[in-house]
């Protein structure tokens, strides 16, 4: 059985064709990818796939319902789907052209494990978007 299939039956959700392509192209996106839905949609139409913009909203909803997607909201009011991974990442958003790049770094959530500390919590998850203008973006 297929890794996507075994995913969808996990989340409790019924192996259908537009949730196994919608799943498809999330897991086949490369580190750091993230796609609205309006994204998703013309991949499914370049694709040759019969799925309408409604459906891939409606399914993108229920994988995040089940744990299955970050949806992420970025500046611009666009909303962005991954897949839920279990490492912590951060993100950097350019407002130029809305390009987005995932980083991690070791030192940034030792500071902020401390910050947290100092104040009485213990981190057990965080959000944290960072804006500003891609150097490719600026010529």
């Amino acid at each position: 059985m297929a890794l996507e299939n075994q995913e969808l039956r996990k989340a409790g959700l019924k192996v259908t064709l537009p949730r196994v392509k919608i799943y498809q192209i999330l897991e086949r996106a490369g580190e750091g990818d993230h796609f609205s839905a309006e994204d998703i949609y013309k991949l499914l139409m370049s694709q040759g796939e019969d799925v309408g913009l409604a459906t891939v909203y409606r399914v993108l909803t229920q994988f995040e319902a089940a744990g299955l997607v970050h949806r992420h909201h970025f500046e611009g009011g666009h909303s962005v789907f991954e897949l839920a991974r279990d490492e912590q990442h951060d993100h950097i958003v350019c407002v130029k052209s809305g390009k987005v790049k995932e980083f991690n770094d070791p030192r940034l959530t030792e500071l902020l494990d401390e910050i947290a500390e100092s104040l009485g919590f213990t981190v057990t998850d965080r959000t944290i978007y960072l804006y500003g203008i891609f150097k490719g973006d600026d010529e």
